[in-house]
């Protein structure tokens, strides 16, 4: 009885660690490719949130692949951009502040990350003020010091009270707009970079990159048609903008194109450097000529030079 006892205690401590190892195996293995997380789940305007993740295997360790981040509002709108290079350990983080004129819904914002194929999300809560929670202190009441009555009645007259008028309000600007020249303009933010240029000309400092990033924050964004523009074209553009420019770095040939096809856009935004834009209409004005200007370009000419060709081929 002894040796069966003993038998069949053994067989139960095998069994129950033959069916722990692979749990144990299995939770080793539960970490994901890439992964990202904010600091805290939920913040104010104003705030500052630091985004950080890691890489667990870099697949693409033998080129520079930085990792693409996106802030998405609930509106599906991408209010921050940024790339980041991983460090020694396969590790990324960044820091910036939320406000500004894209950061104008309260709600469930998106945090995206890709990483070549790999990607990864994470959420957080943004509410657009700051919510005072202090309690109010009750009023002090202040008692009236006792007033001496003379036995002899006293006529005090009352000194006239002169009322100074009230200085007139300064005009106040709406939010993500600033006072200036006194006009309310759009405030001006950190944007994101242009990562087709950035990965082209090989630097945020190029001085292509620099021009493109001087005529968008101090002429297009300074009006509020510009700002909205800017607001549609990001949307557009961020779409697909991280895919170029990391085909460009894999592409030395395909990198040369783009740089090429970029010089007549930076030729024709040149032009806004000659003239003044200081209202709405100037700004519709001068950016549909421009608009009108690249179609031309970039379409109608290739375009009359094909027919051409083709013509004279058909008449020889």
């Amino acid at each position: 009885m002894k040796i069966v006892a003993s038998c069949t205690i053994l067989l139960l401590v095998f069994s129950i660690i033959s069916f722990g190892m692979p749990n144990f195996a299995n939770a080793q293995s539960t970490e994901p490719p890439l992964s990202v997380t904010t600091d805290f789940p939920a913040y104010g305007e104003n705030s500052e949130i630091i985004i950080y993740g890691k890489v667990k295997e870099s697949s693409l360790s033998e080129y520079e692949q930085p990792i693409t981040i996106l802030v998405v509002n609930p509106d599906g709108n991408i209010v921050k951009i940024d790339q980041l290079i991983l460090n020694s350990s396969n590790e990324f983080s960044t820091t910036f502040t939320t406000g500004g004129p894209l950061w104008n819904t309260d709600g469930n914002y998106i945090v995206k990350a890709n990483y070549g194929p790999q990607k990864a999300e994470t959420t957080f809560d943004y509410i657009g003020g700051i919510i005072d929670k202090t309690p109010t202190p009750p009023p002090v009441i202040v008692e009236p010091e006792p007033v001496i009555v003379e036995p002899e009645p006293v006529i005090v007259e009352p000194e006239p009270v002169i009322v100074e008028p009230e200085p007139e309000p300064e005009p106040l600007c709406g939010e993500g707009t600033v006072m200036k020249d006194g006009k309310c303009v759009a405030e001006q933010k950190e944007g994101g970079g242009c990562l087709i240029a950035t990965a082209a000309f090989g630097s945020e400092m190029a001085p292509q990159v620099q021009f493109l990033r001087e005529i968008r924050d101090n002429t297009v964004m300074s009006t509020q048609s510009g700002t909205a523009f800017m607001t549609g074209f990001n949307q557009f553009y961020y779409s697909f903008s991280p895919y170029v420019a990391d085909y460009e770095r894999e592409n030395p040939v395909f990198k040369e194109a783009v740089k090429v096809t970029l010089t007549p856009l930076l030729t024709s935004l040149a032009l806004l450097n000659y003239v003044d834009v200081d209202t709405e209409e100037e700004m519709l004005g001068y950016g549909i000529g421009i608009i009108l200007l690249n179609v031309g370009m970039y379409f109608v000419v290739p375009a009359a030079v094909i027919l051409v060709i083709k013509n004279r081929i058909k008449h020889n």
